[in-house]
């Protein structure tokens, strides 16, 4: 059975998630995502490298890190996951951004921190509660960093390629068009794409598609407007790829902010 509850505060989306057969698509998020495996054994793979959280083990998302995601076996999983916002960590911390050194770490504090908060959130406390517990793990998650000389920056054309596609998710994918931009094949361009981001341009594409998706909603309320601000065919369209990201349907989703 799968069961997978979002509730959102004024500054933080939390997620209580129960499932066995349920297998996320490969994809990425905006936001850091930090998360605490209650059951059973949670596996992913992470920029390629096979991950596995066992119960009470904390999960490190840096922002834009391409995942999927499972259980190990049939006696499924419970966890819970939050999604941060980098213009609040970066409030909080000082202009400054997480790097996680780890993907996954067993510390019992850090994932006290994030249960209470994910509580908070889902049984709807007082928001100066929420927003107090974000600050207090913020900087309990900054203790976890990776030091940036470690980290190499981004290739140029996989940074530029996704910002051209961020600022066009309305539309339909132009292969050609992008592929034109930095003087390749079509072809050629989906080899050096794939080869440093790890997902092809489409699929990341469709990932910001309903990234994007997912805002509208919170921010309209209204179902066919996110439909048609991030450019899906219809209604069946949108859910069938948000459930492969999200678990529930845009329309479940949204239904459980409103709650």
């Amino acid at each position: 059975m799968e069961q997978f509850s979002y509730k959102r505060s004024e500054d933080v989306l939390a997620l209580s998630a129960s499932f066995t057969d349920f297998t996320y698509k490969k994809h990425c998020h905006e936001e850091y995502a930090v998360g605490v495996t209650l059951r059973g054994i949670q596996q992913y793979h992470l920029d390629g490298h096979y991950q596995a959280s066992h119960p009470n083990g904390v999960m490190l998302f840096n922002r834009e890190q391409l995942h999927d995601g499972s259980s190990y076996d049939k006696e499924g999983i419970d966890y819970v996951m939050l999604y941060l916002k980098p213009e609040f960590v970066e409030q909080i911390l000082g202009k400054k951004e997480l790097r996680f050194s780890s993907p996954i770490v067993y510390d019992p504090k850090l994932a006290r921190s994030i249960l209470m908060l994910n509580d908070a959130v889902q049984h709807r406390q007082d928001e100066a509660e929420c927003s107090t517990r974000l600050f207090d793990l913020v900087h309990m998650l900054a203790q976890e960093e990776q030091p940036a000389r470690l980290w190499k920056p981004q290739d140029s054309l996989v940074r530029k390629a996704k910002e051209m596609m961020f600022c066009s998710t309305a539309d339909v994918l132009k292969l050609d068009d992008l592929s034109a931009e930095f003087g390749l094949s079509k072809f050629q361009f989906i080899r050096e794409f794939k080869a440093h981001a790890g997902i092809s341009p489409y699929q990341f594409f469709l990932n910001c598609k309903v990234e994007h998706a997912r805002q509208s909603l919170e921010k309209h309320k209204d179902i066919y407007t996110a439909v048609a601000d991030c450019g899906f065919v219809d209604l069946t369209h949108l859910n069938r790829h948000f459930k492969r990201v999200f678990g529930v349907t845009a329309h479940d989703y949204m239904l459980q902010l409103q709650r």
